[in-house]
């Protein structure tokens, strides 16, 4: 019998071990690799297609977002309205998403619905047509959606502050603007399809409690077609902006400016880059960083402050992120730099790092709670080239890092003459 006149015993989260639950990994005949994890309590299945499709690949701004969106909006068998319907008659859900350099087609269902659902995928990426009065309604939303976002301080900023880091002609700093969405067209969607997904290089990563004869389907309805052709690209080099200060007045009646701050940096086979995971977190990665303490509880002059490491395969950037009123911009650009320093100058104390790390690992544990946790890291481990080693890695690292290392890397990588800053308001 358990003794319930005390408490049980407090374990700190670092003392937990945690492992990556392994994935099954096989190829179609094609040769097309498709890695999935078979488990959970409920009858429900995610497939996920990821093409080497993203904007790194189109040789006009806007022509791979624009092909991903449109390839549910019409077939040569049915209409936009026949899809959207068929999905929702199986309760199923279809997502696309572009991003630089990967463009995905995702299927949400039941897993019993798998059968009669993935031939229609197959009939997307194989027979998607692109019917002018799709792209045109597309087209006119977009412009719409754009006219209203650019009135947004914090929307300019994202877009300002990643040609600032990358360049304007690079993919990840590439803007979109109405003359691009006005200047696409049919034929070019179409070429783009035809060079990227029906002659694909593709990755099938899936993941719930799948049907018995899942890799049966898998192979049926797609192990004929063309994807895992070889398909390369040249990232540009990066051309940074001339000067590291912009101040930006998008609003003459606005009384709330956007601050973005940021540096570039190495990406993920870096040897810091692990380390940094903690550092930012401490920094300004949580609730409980010191941005927040300071800029939000303490001075009170922002809701909300965050710093991340972007999402990048290639070329990456650390990047500080906030809005505050446009009369404390400034101020608030000196606190950020104030804890950059006080980071370099002093460790951070065992409590506080204890803090950290416990943290961290709480949501490692979150992030490997379920099938669909764990196959969408390991989908990021394979698409940036990684292996379970580097996920093991990592949990080693927030476990063992030490304050003295915190403040290397500080003194390292930030030095505020090494930021870009903008405020757009």
């Amino acid at each position: 019998m358990p003794n319930r006149t005390s408490a049980p015993p407090i374990k700190d989260a670092i003392d937990f071990t945690i492992n990556l639950k392994p994935c099954t990994r096989y190829s179609l005949s094609n040769g097309a690799p498709v890695y999935y994890v078979n488990d959970g309590a409920e009858e429900v299945a995610m497939v996920e297609f990821v093409f080497s499709a993203g904007n790194n690949f189109e040789n006009k701004t806007g022509v791979a977002s624009t092909a991903n969106y449109l390839i549910k909006n019409g077939t040569g068998k049915r209409n936009a309205f026949d899809i959207t319907e068929y999905f929702e008659y199986y309760g199923a859900f279809l997502s696309r998403e572009c991003y630089n350099e990967t463009a995905t087609i995702t299927l949400h269902c039941l897993s019993r619905h798998l059968k009669e659902l993935l031939p229609v995928i197959r009939e997307l990426i194989t027979e998607s047509i692109f019917p002018q009065s799709e792209l045109e309604i597309f087209q006119r939303n977009s412009i719409q959606r754009l006219s209203v976002n650019l009135l947004k301080c914090d929307f300019v900023a994202n877009r300002l502050i990643d040609e600032y880091l990358y360049g304007a002609n690079h993919p990840y700093g590439r803007i979109t603007n109405k003359v691009d969405i006005e200047a696409l067209t049919r034929e070019e969607l179409s070429a783009f399809f035809q060079q990227y997904y029906l002659k694909a290089k593709c990755s099938i990563f899936s993941a719930g409690k799948l049907p018995a004869n899942f890799e049966q389907l898998l192979e049926t309805h797609f192990g004929d077609l063309s994807l895992n052709k070889n398909i390369s690209t040249v990232m540009p080099k990066r051309e940074f902006a001339s000067q590291k200060k912009y101040r930006i007045n998008n609003d003459e009646k606005g009384v709330q400016g956007a601050i973005r701050l940021g540096r570039p940096f190495p990406n993920r086979h870096h040897p810091d880059f692990q380390k940094v995971i903690v550092l930012n977190t401490l920094f300004g990665g949580y609730f409980g960083s010191r941005l927040m303490a300071n800029i939000r509880e303490d001075k009170g002059y922002t809701y909300g402050i965050h710093s991340f490491l972007q999402n990048h395969i290639q070329d990456s950037s650390w990047v500080i992120s906030t809005e505050a009123g446009k009369d404390v911009c400034e101020a608030t650009i000196e606190e950020v730099y104030k804890e950059m320093r006080l980071l370099i100058e002093e460790p951070v104390d065992t409590e506080e790092l204890l803090l950290v790390k416990n943290y961290m690992m709480g949501i490692n544990l979150g992030y490997i709670d379920g099938p669909f946790h764990v196959i969408s890291r390991w989908k990021s481990l394979i698409l940036n080239d990684l292996d379970e080693n580097y996920f093991n890695e990592s949990i080693k690292t927030i476990k063992t890092i030490s304050a003295k290392e915190l403040q290397e890397l500080s003194e390292k990588y930030l030095q505020s003459e090494d930021f870009f800053e903008l405020v757009v308001i």
